[in-house]
């Protein structure tokens, strides 16, 4: 039987929203990646001197940053889960079509990383991703028990190395590079597109880093598998039957990672606080996102109105996409040459401007079309010219 994309009444509405939301925390981000050299700012909390901006920005450290790509990376897992339950319960072969959905993925991602953005995410996703299928096949229990103890490694030997070394305990300092700071603002401030593009070519020496690739195999991969865990459990499809799993997880992954991930700023600022607030407070306040986003679509009224933002999750990929295609022209000198010449709080303005009109152009999208644009492109790309038409 021939294996085909999710249809429309197969979606799941909750996990549509999810993504909606992730979205827009993964733009108020991004927003200062677009708009400042940050692969050269070490803390961008004491980058800013105003004090209106230094508060606006540790709260979105607090409530925003590091707690969306956990998210969305579980939703990945889950999606992927999905898939892989249907195609067996279809009895197809899900492989093929996985693996090559996840290389069209990772070919837009370098794509958008080397002619775009040098922030991109997608191709850390697809490389991921082309893991996680290796074990689809594993139980929830033991999809659950490898993520942990991937991550639990992870925790244990940075934990262990900020103690034998002492810097554990020390003030966290931050670092800026001055002379790659001007290259950069000369390059997107006032440079033409080749300038631009030889300074993203430096700028994704940090992105694609050994490190960054070290540090995405022991969190992004095992939030996957958590999620992949999920969906075997069909948790949300039975969040009703889970009400209150969902509201107790929404309670204490709450409280819990906003406490982790203030409690630095009330005392001294030290590497091992930093690091506790990044990799562990952040995923538990993405949890804890998930499970309120969960409780609250049990009721009927809220996933109604939320519906704009359960269509922009439908095509987040073009969402994505899109955010950075308006912010470089928005930033970079072949545009509107902001770059570097915002404050904290119309960052935030504009990113929240990019991300409402993006849920309007989702409806309109809608209207006529069951895809997004280039959920459209992968789909032909995956499935072929014959692929069957299903309401995506």
């Amino acid at each position: 039987m021939m294996f085909q994309p999710t249809a429309l009444s197969e979606r799941i509405h909750t996990l549509d929203i999810m993504r909606g939301v992730s979205l827009l925390g993964i733009l108020l981000v991004n927003i200062f990646a677009f708009s400042l050299p940050l692969p050269y700012i070490l803390d961008l909390n004491n980058w800013f001197s105003d004090y209106h901006d230094k508060m606006w920005y540790q709260t979105l450290d607090i409530y925003v940053q590091g707690s969306f790509y956990p998210l969305f990376s579980m939703l990945f897992g889950y999606g992927l889960a999905m898939q892989w339950m249907k195609a067996d319960r279809l009895g197809t072969n899900f492989y093929p079509f996985a693996a090559k959905r996840l290389f069209v993925l990772l070919a837009i991602g370098l794509l958008h990383a080397f002619l775009l953005w040098w922030g991109d995410i997608i191709t850390i996703y697809a490389v991921c991703g082309l893991l996680l299928i290796l074990f689809l096949k594993l139980g929830s229990g033991w999809l659950l028990s490898i993520a942990l103890m991937i991550n639990g490694l992870f925790h244990l030997l940075m934990i262990s190395a900020y103690a034998l070394s002492g810097i554990g305990n020390e003030e966290f300092e931050t670092f800026v590079d001055l002379g790659s700071i001007e290259d950069a603002i000369t390059a997107y401030g006032i440079g033409t597109w080749t300038d631009a593009f030889v300074q993203r070519l430096h700028d994704l020496a940090f992105q694609m880093s050994p490190s960054m690739w070290f540090s995405a195999l022991f969190t992004i991969l095992p939030y996957m598998l958590i999620g992949a865990a999920a969906a075997k459990r069909r948790m949300v499809e039975r969040a009703e039957e889970l009400k209150w799993f969902w509201i107790i997880l929404a309670v204490c992954c709450i409280a819990g990672g906003l406490f982790l991930k203030s409690f630095p700023f009330h005392t001294t600022r030290t590497y091992l606080l930093e690091y506790i607030r990044v990799y562990i407070g952040g995923p538990v306040l993405a949890a804890g996102y998930a499970a309120a986003i969960a409780s609250l679509c049990l009721i009927p009224f809220v996933t109604k109105l939320l519906s704009p933002i359960a269509k922009a999750g439908r095509m987040s990929l073009t969402i994505y996409i899109m955010q950075s295609v308006i912010c470089t022209l928005l930033f970079y000198h072949y545009g509107f040459s902001l770059y570097g010449k915002t404050d904290v709080s119309m960052s935030i303005v504009i990113a929240v401007s990019i991300y409402v009109s993006q849920l309007a152009f989702a409806e309109l999208w809608f209207l006529k079309f069951h895809q997004g644009p280039l959920e459209m492109i992968v789909k032909r790309l995956v499935y072929g010219k014959n692929v069957k038409k299903v309401e995506q």
